[in-house]
């Protein structure tokens, strides 16, 4: 489901009904891009480098493994990661269902086709 701005959304409601990983919910504005990923048990985005954007996360549920330039740390639901554009990483589900609101400045959505 994508969604313009303004938007007001219930992450909880929408987790509860996924049945996919990956961008589960986004939205493009103008300036700005928001995506919910979801990630079931043993379920990871591999190693990527975003080199155009800074990217903020906050971790909405569960737990998450994130390797951030080859050093892995575990994250938890209401934590916020701020990363740099050019920094290496990975993200993957500790155990059972991990989420994230992801945002940086606009670019193509994440949405599953």
């Amino acid at each position: 489901m994508e969604q313009s701005l303004p938007a007001i959304v219930d992450s909880h409601a929408l987790l509860a009904v996924a049945g996919h990983d990956g961008p589960i919910w986004s939205s493009s504005g103008e300036q700005l891009n928001i995506n919910l990923i979801r990630l079931s048990g043993g379920a990871a985005i591999g190693a990527h480098i975003n080199v155009e954007l800074d990217v903020t996360i906050v971790v909405v549920e569960g737990d998450g493994l994130l390797t951030l330039d080859g050093t892995e740390r575990r994250v938890h639901a209401g934590e916020i990661v701020v990363i740099p554009r050019g920094v290496p990483r990975a993200i993957a589900s500790a155990d059972g269902v991990f989420a994230y609101v992801t945002w940086h400045r606009r670019h193509a959505a994440l949405m599953p086709s």
